[in-house]
């Protein structure tokens, strides 16, 4: 049985789903992006989600496609026509298909493209993974200066993502000036002497709605956080190391660069924030 999907307005059987070949999200990747998590069939962070779309339309000069109480019905129907209990939702929205392609946006009036879909991930929240922890390299930081936008410009990443694959291990932390800016689809942390590391917000990553939440959850359980760069020795050296994302919560990482990081189990500090982060996105997911 194939998904529903929504494309521009409509219901549609994933293989009946068709955007323009002109569509600038195709052509320019001029569009943003959004991932929504499911648990239980509800959402997750959809606010924080809503929000930050509506930041990312407005840093592109985009208006929002809709209100966020539209897109929430949308969520909510994917969600139902699909019967995910734990999964994802995925959102796009481009500038549009003005009918050619060229460099120059096209006019004010050209309507937005926006496509929703969800994956069904079944055993989401209790990944085997979270219990033995990942493995990252680090990988220069080639790419543009605002990825505190969430566009859908993710070559790099994904050549990231690879280089792990290559290298036989789970992801890459990109460093620029010799400090970690964040991971290919995620931010990151270190651990040392109790005390939650994380480089603070700016323009050089993306604002990760998880990332929101778990300090938030870590101030309210009186841990240490410290939001300033790190270095990869400083990883290695740590007591313990996460990442943060829509898709993987908190997850522990316990090699970077073939050093053991800590123990090379995951540890107390990431066990503890992933169990806190789960029960209070059940909680008060809608």
């Amino acid at each position: 049985m194939s998904r529903i999907v929504y494309v521009n307005g409509d219901y549609v059987p994933e293989e009946e789903a068709k955007v323009s070949i002109f569509d600038r999200g195709f052509l320019m990747a001029d569009g943003v992006y959004e991932v929504t998590s499911v648990l239980g069939g509800k959402l997750i962070d959809f606010d924080g989600h809503a929000k930050r779309l509506e930041r990312s339309l407005s840093e592109l000069d985009m208006a929002m496609p809709m209100s966020a109480d539209d897109l929430l019905a949308i969520h909510r129907e994917l969600v139902a026509k699909n019967g995910i209990d734990e999964g994802m939702i995925y959102l796009q929205v481009t500038r549009g298909a003005p009918g050619d392609r060229d460099f120059a946006f096209p006019p004010e009036d050209t309507p937005l493209t926006v496509v929703l879909f969800t994956q069904n991930k079944p055993g989401l929240a209790d990944s085997p993974v979270a219990k033995q922890g990942i493995k990252v390299i680090s990988i220069e930081d080639i790419r543009w200066g605002r990825r505190d936008i969430k566009t859908v410009q993710l070559l790099y990443p994904s050549m990231g993502k690879m280089m792990a694959k290559k290298a036989g291990v789970d992801d890459a932390w990109m460093v620029e000036d010799g400090a970690v800016t964040e991971g290919t689809s995620n931010n990151a942390y270190i651990v040392k002497n109790g005390t939650i590391i994380t480089r603070q917000l700016s323009t050089d990553i993306l604002h990760g709605i998880t990332r929101a939440a778990v300090l938030r959850f870590a101030a309210e359980a009186q841990m240490k956080v410290e939001e300033r760069p790190f270095t990869i020795e400083e990883a290695q050296d740590a007591d313990e190391a996460f990442i943060t994302s829509a898709s993987t919560f908190v997850m522990p990482v316990v090699e970077v660069d073939g050093a053991t990081v800590g123990t090379g189990r995951p540890g107390p500090v990431a066990a503890r924030l992933r169990e806190i982060y789960l029960e209070e996105s059940r909680n008060a997911a809608i």
